[in-house]
């Protein structure tokens, strides 16, 4: 195929969605650029200015972001929004000024209001405040969209905005202090030597995203989506909190009971996603949530632990 892009700039490319990103466009011939935290800080305009003379790149994938899960961001509200908020200003500036051809920004699905009807449609992003706990980081990420929409008017930029499910996957992010609820659920349960204990009650239902399937869908819309709308990117299947710690209480093996903490924070109640925008350039999830788990499963046996145990831990 013919490249529109010469060289690709991947924030993040060295993270968890960043390195299937990163995979799957080297794989397909495109020559990608992942600048690394310690040479670029993304918070720094200099910083961003002195990559894209490096880089010279005339696309921009925006990944790089400072999350985590609910304790991690009722922990850090502040730098959650400060950080997320100034990089993703910072590169989208020197993008239109330096002439990129493409900015594609990668938002948060916890950007949705907190009570909003299932599935979410994107027009509907606007209808309501984000769930508190996640609100700063997930506002900050909504600036993207605001900035996205306005350069494109005022400028010309040529910049789309996507919003992914929640993601999970090999590669993901086990430590408890800062991961997400997959990944959290599959370390406590698979390390258990007591009842495990999981915030909130349960009921709260999520859909969840494999991070190769979320990749497939920004490089299409990368490729091939060039409207001002925000997207969202999702498998269309949804579950329980309750039923996917019950899932992965069984691929773990774990012979203790599951627990629920009430007193901790549940987060949004509802969420799904529309994917309709997405199929019209051409995105469907393709990997299933029981496959999906299964290989997460087998991921974190097969390097944390054994990494654990060569190390004594």
């Amino acid at each position: 195929m013919a490249y529109p892009y010469r060289q690709i700039v991947v924030t993040g490319g060295a993270g968890f969605l960043g390195s299937y990103v990163v995979e799957r466009l080297r794989d397909r011939g495109w020559q990608v650029i992942v600048p690394r935290s310690e040479d670029y800080d993304l918070r720094d305009m200099a910083a961003v200015r002195q990559l894209y003379a490096d880089a010279q790149p005339d696309c921009i994938i925006h990944l790089a972001a400072t999350c985590g899960g609910i304790g991690a961001n009722r922990a850090n509200p502040g730098s959650y929004f400060y950080d997320n908020l100034v990089m993703g200003a910072h590169l989208m500036e020197a993008a239109r000024q330096l002439g990129v051809k493409k900015f594609v920004a990668v938002g948060s699905v916890c950007s949705y209001p907190k009570y909003t009807p299932v599935p979410f449609k994107e027009e509907w992003l606007w209808q309501g405040y984000p769930e508190e706990t996640n609100a700063p980081y997930a506002l900050a990420k909504k600036m993207l969209l605001v900035q996205s929409q306005a350069y494109r008017q005022q400028y010309g930029l040529n910049s789309i905005y996507l919003i992914p499910a929640n993601l999970y996957g090999p590669r993901d992010n086990f430590n408890l202090d800062t991961s997400h609820v997959i990944p959290a659920l599959i370390a406590k349960c698979a390390e258990a030597d007591s009842d495990v204990v999981c915030w909130g009650t349960g009921t709260p239902t999520r859909e969840f995203l494999h991070a190769d399937d979320a990749a497939r869908g920004i490089i299409l819309a990368m490729e091939h989506y060039n409207e001002p709308e925000p997207v969202n990117l999702g498998s269309g299947q949804e579950i329980s909190i309750c039923n996917l710690a019950d899932k992965i209480a069984r691929l773990t093996g774990l012979r203790h009971r599951l627990l629920w903490d009430s007193s901790q924070p549940d987060g949004q109640p509802l969420r799904r996603l529309d994917t309709s925008r997405a199929e019209q350039f051409g995105f469907r999830a393709s990997i299933g949530l029981d496959d999906g788990l299964k290989q997460t499963v087998k991921w974190y046996r097969d390097n944390v632990q054994l990494k654990q145990a060569a190390a004594g831990v």
